[in-house]
């Protein structure tokens, strides 16, 4: 019964006759509209929300949550490129933009010397003035000299590393894995309470090989969902 449940509200959902972040019918209400019981309702919701469908706000009830963002894994593609093809506004907000001397970590996983001169440029990536991803690139600043003059509030990385630079990226290695959000990332994404985030860490190479960018992003994990196909 409770698959029934979720049927009909998915379908209110895809039909547009509930919109994201609008609030759906209590448990009781919708008991008495589907003829279910409470129980049967709320075993529903709950694996909606656990899907991502529905998200709760404490005391206020359940709201429909926004669609999630399919993520494909098969090429490597900017963000700025992946929202506007979805057909949405890609902007950015800078939270820092410095030189810095490469740590042991970074300067391994970049293939530099220690201490050598790195960019590092961390950002708020929105959708429509939504938050949906914290993204901290890491970049050898000899690669691309004048790259802190660069208004990121309104330019794409990976474009400005193409035309300006001459840096062709081809390719990428990948990990993901699902993460309890820090406080300042949750309150930088608004990120309710209890939704989990995707962290990602990735190396970037250019069409010589050449390893360009090392990335550490924070994607909320009630917008993304990742796809890739399997042969």
């Amino acid at each position: 019964m409770f698959e029934q449940v979720k049927t009909i509200l998915d379908s209110a959902i895809a039909g547009g006759e509930l919109g994201p972040h609008q609030r759906i019918p209590s448990e009781r209400e919708l008991s008495v509209a589907l003829g279910a019981s409470r129980m049967t309702i709320r075993q529903a919701l709950v694996e909606m929300m656990a899907e991502g469908s529905l998200y709760t706000r404490s005391g206020k009830g359940t709201y429909v949550a926004e669609r999630k963002i399919e993520q494909p894994l098969q090429r490597l593609t900017s963000f700025t490129e992946d929202i506007r093809a979805r057909g949405s506004r890609p902007a950015s907000r800078v939270l820092a933009l410095a030189l810095l001397p490469a740590p042991l970590e970074l300067a391994v996983a970049l293939g530099v010397r220690p201490g050598t001169e790195l960019v590092r440029l961390r950002r708020l990536r929105l959708a429509n003035d939504d938050p949906l991803a914290i993204e901290t690139s890491h970049v050898a600043h000899a690669l691309c000299p004048g790259l802190v003059d660069v208004d990121f509030s309104t330019s794409s990385l990976y474009e400005t590393l193409t035309t300006r630079y001459g840096l062709t990226l081809r390719s990428a290695k990948q990990t993901i894995e699902a993460s309890e959000a820090l406080p300042d990332e949750r309150q930088l994404l608004d990120l309710p309470r209890h939704v989990p985030v995707l962290r990602l860490h990735r190396l970037t190479f250019a069409d010589d090989g050449r390893v360009v960018e090392f990335v550490r992003a924070v994607y909320r994990g009630d917008r993304y969902q990742l796809q890739v196909q399997l042969r």
